[in-house]
């Protein structure tokens, strides 16, 4: 005897249930990738942006005066939509003493920029000027 290999018409197919749960697994994985992108592309603007604030800190810098024209005081403008400040101060520290017989006096140079977003990065350094300047 031979017995017939068609399917039941009753037990062929998917149930609704098993879409459905199908479905939601696909569309929680989705949700994963598309969370996972926009987070990489949060950070790529974040690194993006923090490159272009120090690449025109350091062209501001670069563009600075010779370190026996530098006075003390403070320098503003903008550059690529960046407004940025110098401030060249006095180089105040409690444990460095300076010797009455250096040749060098140090000067606190900072400077601040600012995007247009209104993130700022500031970096600081030291300029050693002569006592005597020719």
């Amino acid at each position: 005897m031979c017995r017939s290999t068609n399917p039941n018409a009753a037990s062929a197919g998917f149930t609704l249930l098993e879409v459905l749960v199908a479905l939601s697994v696909v569309a929680i994985g989705l949700a994963s990738i598309g969370e996972l992108v926009a987070s990489s592309i949060r950070g790529v603007r974040s690194i993006e942006s923090h490159l272009i604030r120090l690449e025109t800190a350091r062209a501001i810098m670069a563009a600075l005066a010779d370190r026996d024209q530098l006075t003390p005081g403070a320098l503003s403008g903008e550059i690529a939509d960046h407004s940025w400040r110098i401030d060249v101060l006095p180089f105040a520290a409690t444990d460095v003493g300076l010797l009455p017989s250096a040749q060098w006096v140090p000067k606190a140079v900072v400077v601040t920029v600012s995007s247009p977003t209104g993130v700022s990065m500031k970096i600081s350094t030291i300029s050693l000027r002569g006592k005597n300047p020719k």
